[in-house]
């Protein structure tokens, strides 16, 4: 059974059980913040698989875990804000996966590593900017989230620090960011698919990490449903900082 696995998923098994546990640690992020899962899944699997390969699966997986989330967060959605937002990466997305395709992998390794740890300093720092209204504005972050989110599946980082820059309540920012990454990871992936970035075996990949990515989701839920978010937002920036520096460190080892 162990073989077969290897056969179809292309990895061995300590490798598989390394993604399911790194799965389901970002699961349970995404649960409970409604982002970081892209993150933390293209940060901690590109130690073992190669970015090519690593992003599409974080596509597949977002859209997964924002469809068990939608019913969920269904009434909270800032409507007005997500329609201009997913506006902006139709232009953005296919830019940042060209660039993900015909660029040599190591340097992607860097630029994912230092867009998280870029993100996640802002993040830890609160940074503010002006987010309320402006069609214009909006549809600048949602362009330049689609960038991101082609070239290294982490778009949502830049959307969390615009809306948390305003006076928008965690449960709303939850909704419109779990929305918002079901839009943008179904067009990602419809691209990845027309530059053949998808293949059996990582398809395979991905229906085997729906278990811990459904079980991660629900634990997170429970968890933000009965306590406040802050001790746990900070406790994902920290990890995922961490991550970060070891994908740099092991490339310049290399």
């Amino acid at each position: 059974m162990l073989l077969e696995l290897q056969v179809w998923t292309g990895l061995s098994p300590g490798m598989l059980f390394y993604a399911f546990l790194a799965i389901l640690i970002a699961a349970v992020i995404r649960g409970y913040s409604g982002f970081g899962f892209s993150a933390l899944t293209v940060t901690s699997l590109s130690l073992i698989l190669p970015p090519a390969e690593v992003v599409p699966t974080a596509f597949l997986l977002e859209i997964a875990a924002s469809v068990f989330m939608l019913p969920m967060v269904w009434r909270s959605i800032d409507w007005q804000k997500l329609n201009w937002l997913v506006l902006g990466i139709f232009a953005g997305t296919p830019a940042g996966l060209l660039f993900l395709a015909e660029v040599p992998q190591d340097p992607v390794r860097f630029t994912i590593s230092g867009l998280v740890l870029v993100a996640c300093f802002l993040l830890w720092k609160n940074v503010r900017i002006r987010s309320e209204g402006g069609r214009k504005r909006l549809l600048v972050v949602g362009g330049f989230s689609g960038l991101v989110n082609g070239a290294a599946g982490i778009g949502g980082l830049p959307i969390v620090l615009f809306l948390l820059s305003g006076s928008i309540r965690a449960e709303v920012l939850r909704a419109t960011i779990v929305a918002f990454l079901f839009c943008s990871d179904i067009y990602a992936t419809l691209l990845s698919g027309s530059q053949n970035l998808l293949s059996n075996e990582l398809l395979t990949r991905s229906v085997l990490f729906l278990f811990p990515l459904v079980v991660g989701v629900a634990v997170g839920h429970r968890g933000f449903v009965k306590s406040s978010p802050e001790s746990f937002r900070k406790f994902s920036i920290g990890l995922l900082i961490l991550l970060s520096l070891a994908v740099i460190v092991r490339g310049l080892l290399v």
